[in-house]
């Protein structure tokens, strides 16, 4: 009896041992992964402090007015961030406008419609769009694209449209180029986040409102858009964030000049094209600072985006938690 207890005992003891190096393994495991993603808060937080100490002494000199004045003249030392900032937002709600509905008819075609021997090359092939360099679209954008839209699109739209938007003459380069270009480059990327989620509706859903004689456009908008509205959201915004940063394509068609216009079709600039523009070549008294301004006014709309996006996230899943 006495030799068993002391069995027992040590059984315990061995267990009580390998409990609290378990324990141990878990605390450290919990230690390191929350430590990569305080790096990631860190890092967040330390790009933000620097852009607002760099930006300070353009802050400082032009107050608010830094935000909406239309000036910007490296010669006199007088910088304000409007026409970046509207050639940003404006290019990135072109390419959204123009994106969106062509992802979206992909991403049902590749789900619906596609043969089934065609589905994964098509899919891979759009896929593939979202690996080439921003370079390449800004040459193609340059010497291909901007002469069609020179000869073809802007006159007609011109004749139709006019004034205020859509004045001559055409340039061809211009803040409409460089939307319709963002537009190309966001397309793969919403449409690759619909289609994924698109796949995601049970095939059971689909295949009683088909049985009950609903169209397949009664099925996309009554089970298959509801079903995937958190999804469809989050890419659509995925792409926003694209088409919000990006550098050396939009640099290449937008026409880089620093002068305020209704009219689309005129030479304007965005945020990301004027860093790349003068940030080599700017002034350290002021230049760089108001440079710094820029960069941190793109940081806060991309996180305004982001905001949103998650807000309108949760508010769909709250209304498919309702329902």
């Amino acid at each position: 009896m006495i030799e068993s207890n002391e069995t027992v005992a040590q059984a315990m003891q061995r267990q009580a041992a390998k409990s609290a190096t378990f324990l141990k393994q878990d605390r450290l495991f919990a230690g390191i992964t929350f430590g990569f993603a305080a790096l990631v808060l860190l890092t967040l937080f330390g790009i933000l402090v620097s852009l607002v100490v760099q930006a300070w002494p353009a802050f400082n000199e032009f107050g608010l007015s830094f935000f909406y004045s239309t000036t910007w003249s490296p010669t006199d030392d007088n910088f304000g961030a409007g026409i970046a900032i509207w050639g940003t937002v404006i290019t990135s709600l072109i390419a959204l406008l123009v994106g969106v509905p062509i992802s979206f008819g992909i991403a049902m075609f590749l789900t619906e419609s596609c043969p089934v021997w065609l589905r994964r090359p098509l899919g891979t092939a759009i896929e593939l769009l979202a690996g080439v360099p921003s370079i390449i679209y800004g040459f193609w954008g340059l010497f291909i694209f901007a002469p069609i839209v020179q000869d073809y699109i802007q006159p007609w739209m011109i004749s139709w449209l006019g004034d205020p938007f859509f004045a001559g003459p055409p340039l061809g380069l211009g803040i409409f180029t460089a939307g319709l270009v963002l537009a190309l480059m966001v397309i793969p990327f919403i449409a690759s986040v619909m289609r994924d989620v698109f796949e995601t509706v049970p095939s059971v859903l689909k295949e009683s409102a088909y049985g009950i004689g609903c169209t397949r456009w009664e099925v996309v908008k009554n089970i298959v858009l509801p079903y995937t509205r958190v999804g469809v959201i989050g890419g659509i915004m995925l792409g926003l964030g694209r088409a919000l940063g990006e550098t050396m394509a939009v640099t290449f068609v937008i026409g880089n000049a620093n002068r305020f216009s209704m009219n689309l079709f005129a030479p304007g600039n965005s945020i990301a094209s004027t860093l790349a523009n003068e940030f080599a070549e700017a002034d350290p008294t002021m230049h760089i600072p108001a440079l710094f301004g820029l960069g941190l006014i793109l940081f806060i709309i991309t996180f305004v985006v982001l905001s949103i996006s998650e807000w309108l996230i949760k508010q769909g899943e709250k209304k498919a938690g309702g329902k």
